[in-house]
């Protein structure tokens, strides 16, 4: 999935010109775009909804400070905490808050001594899609998703008995991975526990994989977040979800208002604080990241936080790395 259209490198190479011109009449940019020898390879992981806004945030950092690296992979909130706890990633993206119980990821990283702060950096909505040949869901309850998505949901599950009136046709499911943080919410918000989930669905941790499942079946569903519908929002139909006070569509100001309930979420980064006080290249990514993440979820087809939210994480990861 392209995520960072050419219009936006161009207009981001142009502003570090007019920046260079600023630097020659005595004007003092910002530390992350000013050029300072800033030098190393941030390593990100974890989660694919994420993903989008750290690869756009990855590539203008990049652009603004040619001596650091920042490669960003996609193995899933669960999988990328794993590598984080073990000290191997510098920062995991997730789509869901870190596992705090005795036997969770938390313990993990206090294990390791791996501290780390957790930082609000967008809004999602997660998505629920199916073929636009399918003309006759438009809107679901969480009780017929349930259906769908649920441990007791049949292998041979048709659309009739999701609802009746549907046609008698098989429902082909398409879902995250176990790894996923999608997976976690959705399972524990829909089904009521995490990992409660029927095994009788395609998974992948890989988003791109459940798009094309659906956009190739009129038959199929499936759920990640926001961002892949709206990028493939002409090969998909984003279905209306009833949380108990209507059908709601999934757009912006449902999403930041939460009335898209009970699909609306937070996305986090999880910065490795110890490494962050040590190195200058990571404290100034993750600035440049809280700086920049309005702008940029909002472009890849993300919620912006509230300004007063996101000074609040910026007050938080200053005080946690000193400033």
């Amino acid at each position: 999935m392209t995520t960072t259209p050419k219009a936006r490198v161009a207009a981001f190479g142009l502003l570090i010109a007019l920046a260079g011109t600023a630097c020659a009449s005595g004007a003092s940019p910002s530390p992350a775009s000013s050029g300072a020898a800033l030098a190393g390879t941030i390593t990100i992981d974890g989660s694919s909804t994420v993903y989008p806004i750290t690869e756009a945030v990855a590539e203008d950092f990049q652009l603004a400070n040619s001596g650091v690296r920042v490669p960003t992979s996609l193995s899933g909130t669960g999988g990328g905490f794993k590598k984080f706890c073990k000290g191997e990633t510098d920062i995991n993206d997730a789509s869901r808050p870190i596992k705090a119980d005795d036997d969770g990821e938390g313990k993990a990283c206090a294990t390791n001594n791996i501290e780390y702060v957790e930082l609000q950096i967008a809004i999602d909505g997660l998505t629920v899609v199916v073929n636009p040949a399918n003309t006759f869901a438009t809107c679901l309850t969480v009780e017929e998703l349930n259906r769908i998505y649920g441990p007791d949901s049949p292998r041979e599950l048709k659309w009739s008995d999701v609802r009746a009136g549907f046609p008698a046709v098989a429902v082909n499911r398409f879902m995250p991975g176990a790894d996923s943080g999608t997976f976690d919410y959705f399972t524990e918000v829909i089904n009521g526990e995490v990992d409660a989930a029927t095994q009788n669905a395609t998974q992948s941790e890989d988003d791109n994989v459940l798009v094309t499942g659906v956009a190739g079946d009129a038959n199929a569903i499936s759920f990640f977040g926001y961002a892949y519908y709206a990028e493939n929002s002409d090969k998909l139909k984003a279905i209306e979800v009833d949380g108990g006070s209507g059908c709601v569509a999934p757009t912006e100001a449902t999403i930041n208002d939460a009335s898209y309930r009970p699909l609306s979420r937070p996305l986090f980064i999880y910065p490795d604080l110890g490494k962050a006080k040590a190195r200058p290249e990571l404290k100034a990514f993750v600035d440049f990241f809280l700086e920049n993440t309005s702008a940029l979820s909002a472009e890849v087809g993300y919620v912006a936080l509230p300004a007063d939210l996101l000074q609040k994480e910026k007050d938080e990861w200053a005080a946690a790395v000193g400033g």
